[in-house]
């Protein structure tokens, strides 16, 4: 469960989101980026979806297990938007109302990618929903992280090691690589908002590709912030 500070920045925070594929390098981008953020004085809240509050946290077990997959692409979709509403009220807005710099691993792009184009959820569904979920708040960035499905799902793999795979790691190839031109026209639909880095970079080279994404956006600020916890790895 995230945990915040009691620190109050005297300008309104940041939020960006970390989009992409399985395998993509999203978490380790995030984990890089809070690092130079905070050693540059900010403050930094890393969250994750689904997840990221006690409620969505529970709800989280429930669709990654494939718990929920008996009832249909529309039963997850409501979950996801409701574990997304949870996580909004009580963890993001708080956390932008005061300053802070957020940082998640996966947010709306995701459910308009995984429910919406592979899910074949009607589209006026889903933007429902988001509405909804979202209450207004939108990332002020997000970084999509482009990678051939192929490399991605090896990747995942890898890091699964001896673990299941979880319930949208199983899925074909085709269906993962028809993900990855979903996030690709996402990004092309709304550039003011999306930047796409291309995650067959090496780490580092990355890394710098989405501090650079970031740093024209960062809030201004009188006094350096106090580093937070992780809310996750």
């Amino acid at each position: 469960m995230p945990k915040r500070d009691n620190t109050v920045s005297p300008a309104k925070g940041l939020f960006v989101t970390f989009e992409g594929g399985e395998g993509a390098g999203k978490s380790t981008q995030l984990r890089l980026l809070a690092e130079s953020l905070r050693a540059r004085g900010f403050t930094v809240l890393t969250t994750r979806e689904p997840g990221g509050s006690a409620g969505a946290e529970a709800v989280r077990h429930v669709l990654l297990s494939g718990a929920a997959e008996a009832f249909g692409v529309r039963m997850e979709a409501i979950l996801f938007a409701a574990a997304r509403s949870d996580h909004v009220e009580e963890v993001i807005r708080p956390a932008l109302e005061s300053g802070t710099v957020v940082l998640c691993d996966r947010f709306m792009d995701s459910s308009r990618v995984y429910q919406g184009i592979t899910g074949n959820l009607e589209p006026s569904f889903v933007e429902s929903l988001e509405r909804v979920a979202i209450n207004g708040v939108v990332p002020d960035r997000t970084v999509i992280f482009d990678l051939p499905a192929s490399i991605g799902l090896e990747r995942a793999q890898r890091r699964a090691g001896d673990d299941n795979p979880d319930r949208f790691e199983k899925e074909r190839l085709e269906t993962h690589e028809k993900r990855r031109e979903a996030f690709l026209d996402i990004a092309r639909n709304d550039p003011a908002r999306c930047r796409v880095v291309d995650a067959t970079q090496s780490v580092d080279a990355i890394a710098a590709e989405v501090l650079a994404h970031v740093e024209a956006l960062l809030p201004q600020r009188d006094s350096p912030g106090i580093p937070v916890e992780e809310a996750s790895s």
